[in-house]
């Protein structure tokens, strides 16, 4: 808690040398969306529609010898209704935060953005955000932190970090990045000693634990990519690991095939889970303006498959989003469910976007 403390007064003394030197700038993104579905809980409309606004507010000053200071501030509502009731209500800080970067180092201090890894749907290294490719509005849950990177050279950089959680406990860790003929090379290692109970990309822990990753990435022929991570704490041993490739075929504009596949094994003192996946996503624009996206993930264990079209047309300043989804129905779990319309059943959803 101290440092965001200090991360407030820095800003307040920053505030007035910034706005001096150049006028904020205002930007951000208005989302309009509505659903239906065959899958419908009782009592329940068979319309969910949903709206939501981030204003960003932004300013920077340029220093000597390429140094620059930014900050950044944005604010996050948005609400979900059934029919005409009240769904979900949200009103929080979507960022905040106060950044020093020059040519060789970064620092950045506040409520961030912080993402890393290769892979696109089945992420073993979405410790941190909350990135869905699904979403078409591209936005990620941030994190309280202090990051800092630092580059000695055009093929290596060095992060670390130390995050700050909802009960005000620090956890920290380090990320090595390399790039050579070989392809992009990550090693991260992070440390939380929170007890509370947390995600991590298609898994939940709870408790002290330390995360080591290695990932790789390379672009030839084709691409191809791995994450790696082993999750240890004492009562279990996570291996999660995700490989993934992509080509681009030869019709039309281009057809982008991608397949991934995530393995993941829990071995507890008593028990071991093994829990595996697989996606695959095909996406190809058509002309300037229209693309196509599929995804199609299965989850092979319970023998579940989730399924994702979505036509969208992009615009200068506004993107039109027709989505069609098949999943599994509500009836096929044995579990505490949300009342969203999200996700069950086989919907039809139609999303507008503007960014100004």
């Amino acid at each position: 808690m101290k440092c965001f403390i200090s991360f407030f007064l820095k800003l307040i003394l920053l505030f007035p040398f910034l706005i001096q030197a150049n006028p904020l700038n205002l930007k951000g993104q208005l989302w309009l969306s509505t659903l239906t579905n065959n899958d419908i809980p009782t009592g329940q409309s068979a319309y969910e529609s949903t709206m939501g606004y981030i204003p960003t507010l932004s300013l920077f000053k340029e220093l000597s010898d390429n140094q620059l200071v930014d900050m950044e501030w944005a604010y996050r509502l948005d609400r979900t209704y059934s029919g005409d009731s009240l769904l979900y209500y949200n009103e929080s800080h979507h960022r905040y935060w106060v950044r020093y970067s020059s040519e060789k180092l970064e620092a950045r201090l506040g409520l961030q953005k912080i993402v890393f890894g290769p892979s696109f749907v089945l992420r073993s290294l979405s410790w941190f955000d909350t990135i869905d490719l699904r979403d078409p509005t591209g936005q990620t849950d941030g994190v309280e932190a202090f990051r800092l990177r630092w580059f000695p050279s055009n093929s290596l950089s060095l992060w670390s970090w130390a995050i700050n959680n909802n009960q005000d406990t620090l956890s920290y860790g380090s990320r090595v990045e390399l790039s050579n003929s070989a392809g992009e090379w990550g090693l991260t290692y992070h440390q939380d000693p929170s007890k509370s109970p947390q995600p991590i990309g298609q898994i939940g822990i709870s408790g002290s634990h330390s995360r080591l990753a290695i990932d790789y990435r390379y672009d030839g022929w084709i691409g191809f990519w791995n994450e790696s991570a082993l999750i240890s704490s004492d009562g279990s041993d996570i291996i999660m690991a995700t490989v993934g490739a992509d080509y681009t075929l030869p019709i039309a504009n281009g057809l982008l095939v991608m397949a991934e596949y995530m393995s993941i094994s829990n071995k507890s003192d008593s028990d071991e889970l093994s829990q595996s996946y697989t996606a695959l996503m095909a996406s190809m624009p058509l002309g300037m303006v229209h693309q196509l996206m599929f995804i199609s993930q299965f989850d092979l264990e319970e023998n579940r498959s989730y399924n994702y079209l979505r036509w969208n047309s992009t615009y200068d300043h506004y993107s039109l989003n027709f989505i069609l989804s098949i999943n599994q129905k509500r009836a096929d779990y044995n579990e505490d469910l949300p009342r969203s319309l999200v996700g069950f059943g086989t919907g039809l959803q139609f999303m507008f976007i503007y960014n100004h």
